[in-house]
């Protein structure tokens, strides 16, 4: 194993590297192995171009993207000269870029020049009046594009290695690297500030507690604009000196073609991504005696599918994860002396450097196998949320961060999962906040009230259902509702149920009792 001492600063993990095994793969994308010393090259390029368009510490670098090296070049160089990289989503509507570019004061925007069907450098053009703190745009893909909009132009950039290393100087620990913004029971989305520090503290941990080292191959599916794939996937895998198998966007068939083609040691996703991948008939052509590991994460995963994983690959221990964008990546994990009725049943330990306390509503530590909210505490929690006091004060206390979700502990000190306090649900591994759908349906000419949940799914282990009360005179059909949340909400958001009612169970005070949905539903009608 790669031991992560004495890395303080993100950069400084890929310097050890290039010192130690330069000509190790640090990525295989689409076939083509890329080394750490062309991943230090080429980001200390871009790093300059950064520079030489007068970025400095703390300016915002917008990146989006699916997992494409660019992402971790952009990631890289942010990180030597001290900017901060905000994570964007292909998946982001129009009004969902507006506000994270415009809360975030975004300096400069990465994407591609097109992906899938869109259009981004057209896009981009007809909204640019309303992001009013972007002053260049960059793109790939396109080479015909003027000079100045080619990202190309910054990786030409020369390399001044004294205006470089007095960048990186001047980066600290504790310095903002990465804005990770996360749907919120206001119906905002929170920038959660990452730091050198949080980041490295989660990814150091999850690496010491698997074991990595040089010789490991790790599936890289998840978003990188997601903790689960930037810290859980490629930090811990730098860490430890393994090689990322770097996936542009989840497909089973072509995961399985590239697990085919470099067979991975580690398999990490969330629990949709197994099961897709469990039904493609191609896994069983897997040399499924070299996986090690199985990692699942983001969302309770089914006992079934645990036990479907650990049949596939009866040489790997599977293992549960639990981490959040507050604690910047994992922060607990199945043990491996857990037995694997254990494991089926809890999401772990916390991991070496995590402290973690479960209360109770009254504020005191609960007893063994009494349900409380989970508090976690270490280097690993994220320094708040960008220029939002209020919401930061109520997350984070005295170096505590209120998780939201609700478990126990067992004798034996594992932590089960029993379900949120909050109104968040998990579909597919993104986390969905019902408040922001129901503002979005709110908008809508026939809605007069709406009020949504996450119910159980065997793909997706949760999906929305929105219960909608239709103004009075106007008959709205679930279709019409979902096709106008796709044109301002990302797909994972939109909702998958949509059941029409007189009323909605209130309190005397006139707030939907959400708790009543789960319990007592009112009676619906389906109109398609």
């Amino acid at each position: 194993m790669n031991e992560p001492v004495n890395i303080d600063r993100v950069w400084t993990a890929l310097k050890r590297n290039v010192a130690q095994q330069p000509d190790r793969a640090a990525l295989i994308y689409q076939g083509r192995p890329i080394t750490f010393a062309e991943l230090d090259r080429d980001s200390d390029h871009l790093a300059c171009g950064l520079l030489d368009l007068g970025f400095s510490k703390g300016d915002r670098l917008g990146i989006l993207g699916l997992n494409r090296p660019e992402w971790l070049l952009a990631y890289l160089a942010a990180a030597k000269i001290g900017a901060i990289l905000v994570g964007l989503s292909v998946r982001y509507r129009e009004s969902e870029i507006e506000y994270i570019v415009n809360h975030a004061k975004v300096r400069a925007i990465i994407a591609p020049a097109v992906a899938g069907d869109m259009n981004y450098v057209a896009y981009f053009a007809g909204m640019s009046d309303r992001l009013p703190t972007v002053q260049r745009y960059f793109f790939t893909g396109n080479p015909d594009l003027p000079a100045g909009q080619c990202l190309d132009i910054l990786h030409a950039t020369a390399v001044d290695k004294a205006k470089l290393e007095q960048a990186q100087a001047n980066t600290a620990p504790d310095d903002p690297l990465v804005l990770i913004y996360t749907s919120g029971t206001t119906g905002r989305p929170k920038g959660a500030l990452i730091t050198h520090r949080s980041q490295l503290a989660s990814a150091a941990a999850q690496c010491r507690h698997l074991r990595l080292g040089p010789d490991d191959l790790m599936l890289l599916a998840l978003p990188l604009n997601h903790v689960g794939g930037l810290t859980c996937g490629f930090l811990a895998m730098l860490l430890g000196g393994g090689t990322s198998l770097l996936i542009p966007a989840f497909s089973p068939r072509q995961v399985i073609s590239d697990m085919l083609a470099f067979p991975p040691t580690i398999i990490a996703g969330v629990p949709t991504m197994h099961t897709l991948l469990l039904r493609e008939e191609a896994i069983g052509r897997l040399d499924r005696q070299r996986v090690r590991l199985v990692i699942t994460g983001g969302a309770n995963a089914d006992p079934t599918l645990l036990q479907q994983l650990q049949h596939t690959f009866p040489q790997a221990r599977v293992m549960n994860l639990y981490g959040l964008s507050e604690t910047s990546g994992a922060a607990l994990m199945s043990p491996w002396d857990s037995d694997f009725e254990a494991t089926v049943r809890s999401v772990g330990m916390p991991l070496p450097g995590v402290k973690l306390r479960i209360t109770t509503p009254d504020g005191r530590d609960a007893m063994e196998g009494e349900t409380g909210e989970l508090w976690i505490r270490g280097e690993l929690v994220v320094a708040g949320y960008l220029d939002m006091p209020v919401e930061s004060a109520a997350a984070f206390s005295d170096g505590w961060l209120h998780t939201g979700d609700l478990g126990y502990r067992d004798n034996a000190g594992l932590v089960t999962l029993m379900g949120r306090s909050k109104e968040m649900f998990v579909q597919g591994g993104f986390n969905v906040y019902p408040i922001e759908v129901e503002n979005v349906l709110l908008r809508h000419s026939d809605v007069l009230m709406v009020a949504g949940i996450g119910v159980p799914d065997p793909v997706l282990g949760e999906v929305g259902r929105y219960y909608v009360v239709p103004k009075a005179g106007t008959q709205p059909t679930a279709q019409s509702l979902i096709d106008y949340c796709h044109t301002l909400l990302a797909d994972y958001k939109v909702p998958r149920q949509i059941l029409f009612c007189d009323s909605l169970p209130l309190t005397p005070a006139g707030k939907i009792m959400k708790a009543r949905l789960l319990e007592e539903p009112p009676a619906a009608n389906v109109r398609t």
